[in-house]
């Protein structure tokens, strides 16, 4: 079990507070470092009196010169509300993030992992996505940039592999739900319970039918511990997910049972480029990690609500920050 220092770039986010949380608890020291774009200094609070953390406020869109002996590169917008906001600033963070971070691991020589995105198959003719898959991708349409920033990060770490023998990590994360999600990010977990809660009407975006397979977020955390600690000839990429499929009408109709609401569905139109099927194939995950996740989808949602139900006892924005554009995660 590692217990070096540990950066962890976009860790005070919703997946990386999760995951120095773990780190902490198997006795790293861990150097969380976030822009604050859509991490809070809140989800880490209850870290900081820990001796062995340290927050640090830092854009990787330019260079960090610390010392560390691994990084988790986890920084980027994740969801369409807050990556579509500022396109050419996501698409940065994917691409120079990556390059900084992969500089930083060759200057220090540190084991480096990417979080990278089921996004990078797109609106997948192969169901489920096998790793092999390399994806069908518009490159021009308005989810293109976290999709092809996530791709070229990938091209990175890969050149960067080959160039430099940097030993890398490549994890490709579906959709994933927790406490720590932000109330108004448009993802379709927190945007559902959120509307439940206040008995408004769940929005679902096109027919319903599309289908997404959702994994909490300790499972996702617990797949990326395993996939760094691997000898250094795995690369991945691998796929972390839940294999659970379900259609976002069986989504919306469990999340209004869980909660009691009188909430009713309505449609609106499907978004551009939002995609049918999305489900993990988990063989690599199965067979190099021994990974596979334990979270049941009901038992999750009930934690997800119980936590957003806390946060209305507390002062909320009185409106999302931005327009919810997909049921998209």
């Amino acid at each position: 079990m590692h217990k070096g220092r540990t950066l962890v770039t976009g860790g005070a986010g919703f997946i990386g507070s999760h995951l120095c949380e773990q780190l902490l608890a198997r006795g790293n020291e861990v150097l969380c470092v976030d822009n604050f774009y859509t991490g809070t200094r809140k989800n880490v609070q209850h870290l900081l009196a820990n001796p062995r953390f340290e927050l640090m406020r830092h854009d990787v869109c330019f260079p960090l010169y610390v010392e560390v002996d691994q990084i988790y590169n986890l920084a980027c917008p994740a969801s369409p509300v807050h990556y579509q906001f500022d396109p050419v600033q996501t698409t940065k963070t994917s691409v120079h993030g990556a390059i900084n971070m992969l500089g930083l691991a060759k200057r220090v020589k540190a084991k480096i992992l990417q979080a990278s995105t089921s996004e990078v198959y797109g609106d997948p003719t192969v169901h489920p996505q096998p790793e092999s898959y390399w994806g069908n991708i518009n490159p021009i349409g308005p989810r293109s940039c976290y999709d092809e920033g996530k791709r070229c990060a990938e091209t990175l770490f890969f050149d960067y592999r080959r160039q430099h023998n940097l030993n890398i990590k490549v994890a490709r994360i579906f959709n994933t739900y927790g406490p720590r999600m932000h109330p108004n990010d448009g993802r379709v977990v927190s945007n559902f319970v959120m509307q439940a809660l206040g008995n408004d009407d769940i929005t679902i975006y096109g027919d319903g039918n599309q289908t997404r397979s959702f994994c909490y977020v300790d499972d996702l955390v617990d797949g990326l511990i395993r996939l760094m600690e691997t000898p250094d000839d795995i690369t991945g990429p691998i796929n972390l997910g839940n294999p659970g499929e379900f259609t976002i009408r069986q989504l919306a109709e469990t999340i209004i049972e869980l909660t009691g609401s009188s909430s009713r569905l309505v449609s609106r139109p499907l978004p551009q480029d939002d995609p049918r099927q999305r489900q993990p194939d988990l063989g690599r995950a199965n067979s190099i990690l021994g990974w596979q996740p334990t979270t049941r989808l009901r038992d999750g949602l009930a934690l997800v609500i119980d936590y957003f139900r806390s946060l209305q006892a507390e002062e909320l924005p009185s409106k999302p920050l931005m327009k919810i554009v997909s049921n998209c995660a």
